[in-house]
């Protein structure tokens, strides 16, 4: 009998499975709450720019994918995959209220021998300490009735080296039976890496993503402190990565973005808390990359004031919504804060992104509904301020660095020195 894969969230970590195990034969129903995503993938649309919409109405067209927001359908599954946001809340602690409603709904139409995974980023003991209840007041026993797991998502949109396909997978089961059944599925799509329970998978996935949170406040720090001493840090970094052992470059920014680094590492210092220990050095990294649009709006307050004019009623053009290059995911961008900020201090300002079109509203920033401007050089030399948070391919830089005023860049677009570039 052909299995089939119910998958929830049909967002960037959805939907890419999705593709994976329709492309190895098997049928999938996706579900969401979200009724215009149902529609659109219902209709053959994709909302992703690195899912092709050919790959949508080909999957529709050959019964192989199925969109609802009718999860009385996960009984017709033998797998659920639940790929959820975990979001901090306003005290930067765990809100795993997607995770519990999700549960509860799995609950309600679980059977016996289903497959049940987790793959959103939480601290470990999320699988067994709160889904493995709610799962069991159903009066199925996990690794008896049915089948517990956890296997975090290893998503980079945007990545063109690496796809879901290529991307090892680590998979952690509630007992050893729980494991082999969740490896058999995972191996059909991709290389999997077995660990010995769901705690490790989940604390792999917090490791992996608090490596690099703490590597990049790391250089940001060093950025500030090589500014003022009038050393470019990305000459350092250049000058540091020649070493061909014992260095790995990490590049800084105007600050974090993405549904991961951002908020992955404040899981696991939530979880430490709990156990009466404080993990100092990840909540410092929090706190300087959490401080870097200050840091940028700052610089470009003093860029102006250097050119004899205050950031009050200045006309500002961001480039660069998405928080990385080449992508149209704007979860958690800096820019949105740059943005926020920007305009406390009561500046005009502007976005210009071809990857987002228009942005909000967001988590943090609810009011917040903005189009990009169109494009064009005569528009320029009209701002007082260029401010590149934003490093996409295919924007015309010669042309920014030729007809802007003034520029403060914050990706290194324009190495070296200009009369005009200030980094930031």
């Amino acid at each position: 009998m052909e299995e089939r894969v119910g998958i929830i969230g049909l967002g960037y970590v959805g939907l890419p499975l999705v593709r994976e195990f329709v492309k190895q034969g098997l049928t999938v129903v996706g579900f969401d709450v979200d009724d215009a995503k149902v529609k659109a993938l219902s209709r053959g649309e994709s909302y992703l720019r690195h899912i092709d919409a050919a790959l949508v109405k080909g999957w529709v067209a050959g019964g192989r994918f199925t969109a609802t927001h009718d999860f009385s359908r996960l009984e017709q599954t033998d797998a659920i995959l639940i790929c959820v946001p975990t979001p901090l809340t306003q005290h930067r602690e765990p809100d795993l209220s997607y995770v519990v409603a999700t549960c509860e709904t799995v609950a309600a139409h679980l059977k016996k021998g289903q497959l049940v995974v987790l793959e959103s980023t939480t601290y470990p003991g999320t699988t067994t300490e709160v889904m493995q209840p709610i799962l069991e007041s159903t009066g199925l026993r996990a690794g008896v009735d049915f089948y517990l797991a956890y296997s975090p998502e290893r998503e980079d949109p945007g990545n063109r080296s690496f796809s879901t396909a290529s991307i090892p997978k680590v998979v952690g089961g509630h007992t050893p039976a729980c494991l082999e059944r969740a490896v058999s599925l995972y191996r059909r799509i991709t290389e999997v890496v077995p660990v010995s329970s769901t705690q490790v998978a989940e604390a792999a996935k917090i490791l992996e993503n608090t490596y690099r949170a703490v590597n990049i406040a790391l250089v940001n720090e060093l950025k500030m402190l090589f500014d003022s001493m009038e050393i470019d840090i990305w000459e350092v970094i250049a000058a540091a990565s020649s070493k061909p052992f014992g260095f790995h470059p990490f590049y800084p920014g105007p600050g974090l973005g993405g549904h991961c680094i951002p908020i992955d590492p404040f899981y696991l210092t939530w979880k430490a808390k709990e156990l009466d220990i404080r993990t100092r050095f990840i909540e410092l990294a929090g706190e300087i990359n959490s401080q870097q649009p200050h840091y940028v709006v700052q610089k470009a307050v003093d860029a102006l004031n250097r050119h004899g004019k205050s950031i009050k009623g200045s006309k500002v053009l961001i480039i660069g919504m998405a928080y990385k290059k080449d992508i149209d995911d704007v979860r958690e961008s800096p820019s949105l804060k740059i943005y926020d900020l920007l305009q406390r201090r009561e500046a005009v300002v502007a976005y210009y992104d071809p990857y987002v079109p228009e942005t909000g509203p967001h988590r943090h920033y609810p009011q917040v509904r903005i189009r990009s401007i169109a494009y064009s050089a005569s528009k320029l030399a009209s701002f007082d301020l260029v401010l590149i948070v934003t490093d996409h391919s295919g924007i015309p830089y010669d042309e920014i660095l030729d007809r802007a005023q003034l520029i403060v860049d914050t990706r290194n677009v324009f190495p070296g020195g200009h009369p005009k570039v200030i980094k930031a």
